[in-house]
């Protein structure tokens, strides 16, 4: 077992890699941009695991991103991209409606942009502490459309969070590889955040819920 350990690949890594695949994928699509449901699910599913590193804090973030993927991976099986569900729900006027697959994808979507705004505060800061990190990035991405409750939560949560050599250790990065791979992440997530983003607003749906 312990070996095994030792020869797995970083879960950092992982997700680097997958997202910048579909970062080439859309950027070899200039005209034309259909992303794989599918694809997209497999990706955005290995991000989990950076919720469950953070701790208690990101518990909730955790519990609705996995909820929210677990919806689209089910709904991959008769839709084949991302426009062909939030077209549906267009057409049936659901796209809002609590549990709709769109309002599932617009919450993975925040999940991705939360940990990249994470990852742009953690390199931006030596501190000891990623309290001060986690919550401008909370309140940047997630706090504006959470209620008071959850809100009040998430700031109580943010005094269990791991440090940041404690974060490492939970990814199995060094200080050094950890800069470079969340550099890379935040460089290939950003254009499937906007790609998603523009799948709403030219179907004129606004980003504000």
């Amino acid at each position: 077992m312990a070996m095994a350990e030792s020869t797995s690949t970083p879960p950092l890594t992982s997700i680097v890699e997958a997202f910048e695949e579909l970062d080439k994928f859309l950027q070899s699509q200039p005209q034309q941009q259909r992303l794989s449901l599918d694809t997209f699910c497999q990706a955005s599913s290995l991000v989990s695991i950076l919720f469950s590193c953070l701790g208690l804090a990101f518990k909730f973030a955790e519990m609705e991103y996995v909820s929210k993927v677990d919806d689209l991976v089910e709904a991959s099986k008769t839709y084949d991209t991302l426009e062909s569900i939030i077209d549906f729900d267009v057409a049936n006027d659901m796209v809002k409606t609590p549990g709709s697959h769109s309002r599932n994808l617009r919450r993975v979507r925040q999940g991705l942009d939360l940990i990249r705004a994470l990852f742009e505060q953690f390199l931006s800061t030596d501190d000891y502490s990623l309290r001060e990190a986690a919550s401008t990035a909370y309140a940047q991405v997630c706090a504006p459309y959470h209620s008071w409750t959850i809100r009040t939560a998430v700031a109580a949560g943010m005094y269990a969070l791991p440090s940041r050599d404690q974060l490492l250790v939970n990814l199995e990065e060094t200080h050094q590889s950890a800069e470079k791979k969340m550099k890379r992440y935040i460089r290939a997530s950003r254009p499937v955040i906007e790609y998603i983003d523009k799948l709403y607003l030219s179907r004129s749906i606004t980003l504000d819920w």
